[in-house]
């Protein structure tokens, strides 16, 4: 059986909410008649209710940019599962680079907001990729199997069929550089063995690229080997690029 085909949109701290509202109006119009493709949406979170709603029957799903790995507390500033279930929520990105880099999520703390998400029976979006001075050493393979070993450990395998993982080479992400169609190929068989490695159904998990997709690369991107669809930064705010790229999958 196929695997399922993902275009996501990571709106990242874009879009108030008559922005978001403008866009989905537009999206509903859309031939959206691909079964094999789904679509996720994900906003900043103060748009989560609202989204939900505007989503309403559609094929569309919704996901959060990001949770903490505590259910409840005095964590001032933080968001739980729970409080995502309640909007309607069904995916979560869990470390973006830019979180990892930027904003201080390491490995570990990755790997607890991944065992919290599994818990509270959301989905994952798992983001790993190297960075240039690790691309340029030879360490990517190394860099991918640390990150998605560490994430994934001591967590029930079944119930890690539910995760997606975005390969975004850290180089990538925002600069207008695309890795090659070598490098993504490479990359993605390498993270299928190494999810099989760990145990995972690693023939059953979507691997999706991100990093600078846009509607000029999104068709051989989209067909190399391994790759499942795209999580999508800019280019995902723009409706007719976004839309294009779709089509591409």
């Amino acid at each position: 059986m196929p695997r399922t085909r993902y275009c996501i949109a990571n709106w990242k701290m874009n879009f108030n909410l008559s922005d978001a509202e403008e866009f989905l109006a537009a999206w509903k119009n859309k031939d959206l008649n691909n079964p094999h493709i789904k679509t996720i949406f994900c906003p900043s979170f103060t748009e989560l209710f609202a989204i939900s709603e505007l989503l309403g029957t559609s094929s569309s799903e919704l996901g959060a940019q990001n949770v903490f790995y505590e259910s409840r507390g005095a964590f001032t500033g933080e968001i739980s599962c729970a409080m995502l279930k309640e909007t309607g929520c069904q995916w979560v990105i869990v470390g973006h680079s830019e979180r990892r880099t930027r904003l201080g999520d390491t490995d570990e703390m990755i790997h607890k907001k991944l065992h919290q998400i599994i818990l509270e029976d959301l989905c994952p979006i798992l983001c790993i990729g190297e960075n240039i001075d690790e691309r340029n050493s030879g360490q990517t393979a190394t860099v991918l199997e640390r990150q998605i070993s560490i994430a994934c450990k001591h967590i029930n395998k079944e119930k890690l069929n539910t995760m997606l993982i975005a390969y975004e080479p850290v180089w990538a992400i925002g600069t207008g550089t695309t890795a090659t169609s070598s490098m993504v190929g490479e990359a993605h068989y390498d993270i299928r063995n190494i999810l099989r490695t760990n145990g995972i159904n690693a023939d059953g998990v979507s691997i999706l690229y991100g990093g600078s997709v846009s509607v000029d690369n999104a068709e051989s991107l989209s067909n190399i080997s391994d790759v499942d669809g795209f999580l999508i930064g800019g280019a995902s705010l723009d409706i007719e690029k976004f839309y294009s790229i779709y089509n591409k999958l």
